[in-house]
């Protein structure tokens, strides 16, 4: 555990919040860090196949002490905007103008901070957003960072492909790519959101 000596301030739909207070009073947050960045329209089509495996009823985790929020360096506007056409729920804040993503390593810039992410250097040096997941303890005042993963690590949340793993033809994924789920078409005719 690494305590966290930074203070982060994020934007919310009901404004300015602490790290702290993203914990929503509980002791554990998960923050699934979301590559839509400050000069994207839409997300990232990963980021968005695993949103879309998240708990659709976010109760079981609140039940034992645990929130779950997406964070993206998006300015919120742009995050509620995208929310919105996803259909989504989940608590999401832009950390927009904060070292909250470069120190979590997963917005890359080498003239903000080093480029590391999946806990090494990237060579040559690599800008942008990447996808990852952080946890946080808070005991009393302190938080402490506990667990982080990226890319591949991302993968045991990912309920599609456990799920596709049981069938006979399996992921399917060679070649192919997720694409955002209002995007999928099925007899020529696209797949309404929600």
């Amino acid at each position: 555990m690494v305590k966290i000596e930074k203070e982060y301030t994020f934007e919310g739909v009901n404004g300015k919040a602490t790290l702290s207070e993203l914990f929503d009073s509980r002791k554990q947050l998960i923050v699934y860090h979301f590559m839509l960045g400050p000069d994207d329209e839409a997300g990232c089509p990963g980021c968005s196949f695993l949103a879309d495996n998240l708990p659709s009823n976010l109760s079981h985790l609140n039940s034992r002490n645990t929130t779950l929020v997406l964070v993206s360096r998006a300015p919120l506007d742009k995050i509620e905007k995208f929310k919105k056409r996803m259909g989504w729920n989940y608590p999401w804040f832009s950390s927009f103008g904060s070292d909250f993503n470069y120190d979590f390593n997963v917005s890359l810039d080498d003239t903000v901070a080093p480029a590391v992410y999946n806990y090494q250097a990237t060579d040559p040096p690599v800008k942008g957003e990447r996808p990852g997941l952080s946890v946080f303890l808070k005991e009393g005042d302190d938080l402490f960072h506990t667990y982080s993963t990226y890319s591949r690590g991302l993968d045991v949340i990912l309920g599609t492909n456990k799920l596709l793993d049981l069938t006979p033809l399996g992921r399917q994924d060679t070649g192919t790519h997720w694409k955002l789920h209002d995007e999928y078409e099925e007899g020529g005719k696209k797949v309404a959101c929600h």
